[in-house]
């Protein structure tokens, strides 16, 4: 094979393997919304188990009582190794009375997503620091020393 046909070879894959690692890749999480399922839930007339046979299982419930159910629907993208975006996030709220009959039926967009960044690499917290030469060598002399247990781990042998 002649030298310039090999060259434009090697081009074409190189140029072929670049662009399907700059396609995005999209990603779907959680509960797949059936807007007319979701538009069958009736407050003052649907109940917990009703609710819980047209949508299924909640994504989340609330923590302090049940009185509300969530359906959370998340679209994302990101190229190579790049961190996810969102694209669209649906949160799908529905409200129970103390009798468990829905009271509404709320629909959330993405807008209401709480962006929490995090703190360095390390998490700050209370107490002495501790040095990497500390978590290597503190033990010495533990072993085996009043109040450090039993040896072989059990109490009163």
């Amino acid at each position: 094979m002649p030298f310039p046909v090999r060259l434009a070879g090697c081009a074409a894959l190189l140029v072929a393997l670049g662009s399907t690692a700059c396609s995005p890749i999209k990603t779907h999480q959680g509960y797949v919304i059936d807007q007319e399922l979701v538009n069958s839930v009736q407050p003052g007339v649907d109940t917990r188990d009703s609710v819980m046979q047209t949508l299924g299982r909640p994504t989340l419930t609330s923590q302090f009582n049940q009185g509300e159910w969530y359906y959370v629907s998340r679209d994302s993208r990101n190229y190579g190794f790049s961190d996810p975006k969102v694209r669209e996030q649906t949160t799908i709220r529905v409200r129970f009375d103390a009798a468990g009959n829905v009271a509404a039926v709320d629909k959330m967009d993405k807008e209401l997503i709480a962006s929490v960044d995090t703190y360095g690499k390390t998490t700050p917290t209370l107490g002495r620091k501790r040095s990497f030469f500390s978590d290597l060598f503190g033990n010495i002399g533990t072993v085996g020393a009043p109040g450090a247990g039993a040896p072989g781990g059990g109490a009163g042998q």
